[in-house]
């Protein structure tokens, strides 16, 4: 299945168990109708921060909009991996492992290059990050508690508070964990 059908099936399933109209969902989301309609027909290359809009308006994880059905084994490669690009930041982030039915925890790597600032909106209420860097230096977490972290440096941080992303080398990498309550 494509990234597009993927996350084509997913929003509309998730948007009809919140039984939520394309309209209701767009509103709630601060997205046009047509830009939603067309997500759910599997057109268009949504970026981060739509698909962190519907996540949000839905209530739901991230990850959520990119469940299938796991494999025993999983191996991706350093340069394989549904990507997905903000259109505010040089940030891209790559789900590894989404999380399994009875909890909620994502991991994903991401990327950062020098010059620009993720910031992200808080997530739903409870939500912690996890983040080990791999490699290069970055400042990130809170907005008023930002800390400077280079490669094998954890942080573990509120995410359902205003928190933000910064290499400070020329790119950085590190594994982000989204742990929920259920």
């Amino acid at each position: 299945m494509t990234p597009g059908a993927l996350i084509a099936r997913a929003i509309q399933k998730e948007r009809q168990r919140a039984d939520l109209s394309l309209s209701a969902l767009a509103s709630r989301a601060g997205l046009a109708k047509s830009t939603l309609s067309q997500l759910e027909a599997g057109q268009g290359n949504p970026s981060v921060e739509t698909l962190w809009s519907i996540a949000s308006a839905l209530d739901i994880p991230f990850s959520f909009l990119f469940e299938t059905a796991e494999p025993e084994l999983t191996l991706i490669r350093a340069q394989e991996g549904l990507s997905l690009s903000s259109e505010l930041s040089e940030f891209s982030a790559t789900l590894l492992a989404n999380c399994p039915p009875a909890s909620r925890r994502d991991l994903y790597r991401v990327h950062l290059r020098k010059g620009s600032v993720r910031q992200s909106e808080p997530h739903p209420q409870g939500t912690l990050e996890h983040a080990l860097v791999s490699s290069g230096r970055v400042r990130l977490g809170p907005l008023d508690a930002t800390e400077d972290l280079g490669p094998g440096d954890y942080f573990r941080y509120p995410a359902d508070i205003s928190h933000s992303y910064q290499s400070l080398s020329d790119h950085a990498v590190l594994l982000l964990v989204m742990e929920s309550p259920r």
